[in-house]
């Protein structure tokens, strides 16, 4: 399948020029465009198909506009099969919301990819620069990542996505609780960095979004693949109660380091951690696997949660 031939009447090489009338917001999706809180599937039964590639499985997700030209201008190794990405974007029109994705165009690539974000919206307003972690895979755009891309090389983005947490100033205090498995971790932290962003603005000006006390639990194999560990300890010492973390690893072999280990606990998420934080006034974000998504949004049913407060992004 030639993956352009969904963009009637473009190409690629079209869209890396920047074409900016492709996809039109249908009346439900400008609806939620302007939401707070909004999420990708509440009450779908998760099922594994056959895999489709990314712009057919994000087909009904809403998708902004613009295509805006990127350089890349950081490449570092986030762990042994993930790099992340930092990309100096200058069109002034190219906005984002914590939690949403890109559609990823590679010149001389036919193949779309599609990563989500895992830097602040607040980064991109301040220094022009957004970030992607990319999992080494044998996915045309993430092997061009692990094998190609250098300092310099230029792709284009589009933003889409309907799992995002944008709370605006006269909107209800939330708690949260973000649940990630894996590389699943990408959106979420990008919301917990939006988080931290919001808590700095309201201690600094004293007025917009007053916000609640959130809790990441992160799991992985080991604590090898934990992205962002050094990060997330940071975020827990600058808001110490506000924002707390419990990373999980199912596959531990080696000893755990002694400034990780007060954080960690050896097993899966459980029930026991979860049925702690329900309450009316939190939202819960999952992402993650599918089965892992499956299990721990049961769980939350089982405890009592309403769907309408259980935000899931199904990816792979």
């Amino acid at each position: 399948m030639a993956h352009a031939t969904i963009y009637v009447g473009f190409t690629v090489p079209q869209l890396l020029r920047g074409a900016s009338r492709i996809f039109h917001a249908r009346s439900t999706l400008v609806v939620l465009r302007h939401s707070a809180f909004c999420y990708c599937t509440v009450n779908s039964t998760i099922k594994s198909k056959r895999k489709m590639d990314h712009l057919e499985r994000t087909a009904n997700n809403f998708r902004q506009e613009v295509i805006s030209q990127a350089k890349v201008c950081g490449i570092t190794s986030e762990s042994e099969t993930v790099k992340r990405l930092r990309l100096s974007i200058a069109n002034k029109d190219f906005t984002f919301k914590a939690g949403q994705w890109v559609d990823f165009f590679i010149p001389g690539v036919s193949v779309v990819g599609g990563f989500s974000i895992c830097s602040s919206p607040g980064l991109l307003e301040r220094e022009g620069i957004l970030e992607l972690a990319v999992k080494h895979t044998v996915h045309p755009p993430a092997h061009w990542v692990h094998t190609e891309c250098t300092l310099d090389s230029e792709v284009a983005l589009r933003v889409g996505g309907d799992f995002f947490f944008d709370p605006q100033p006269g909107d209800s205090p939330v708690k949260l609780v973000l649940i990630a498995g894996g590389v699943g971790i990408n959106p979420l932290f990008s919301m917990l960095l939006h988080i931290a962003d919001l808590h700095g603005y309201q201690e600094g000006k004293g007025n917009g979004y007053k916000m609640g006390t959130v809790k990441l639990y992160y799991s992985a194999k080991n604590t090898s693949e934990l992205l962002f560990k050094k990060n997330i300890l940071g975020l827990m010492t600058a808001f110490p109660g506000k924002i707390t973390c419990r990373f999980h690893v199912t596959q531990q072999s080696s000893q755990i380091c002694e400034e990780l280990q007060p954080h960690v606990t050896e097993g899966r998420i459980s029930e026991k951690d979860l049925e702690k934080h329900v309450s009316k006034d939190t939202l819960w974000y999952i992402c993650g696997p599918p089965p892992m998504i499956e299990s721990i949004s049961k769980l939350l049913y089982n405890l009592g949660v309403p769907r309408n407060c259980v935000f899931f992004e199904k990816w792979w």
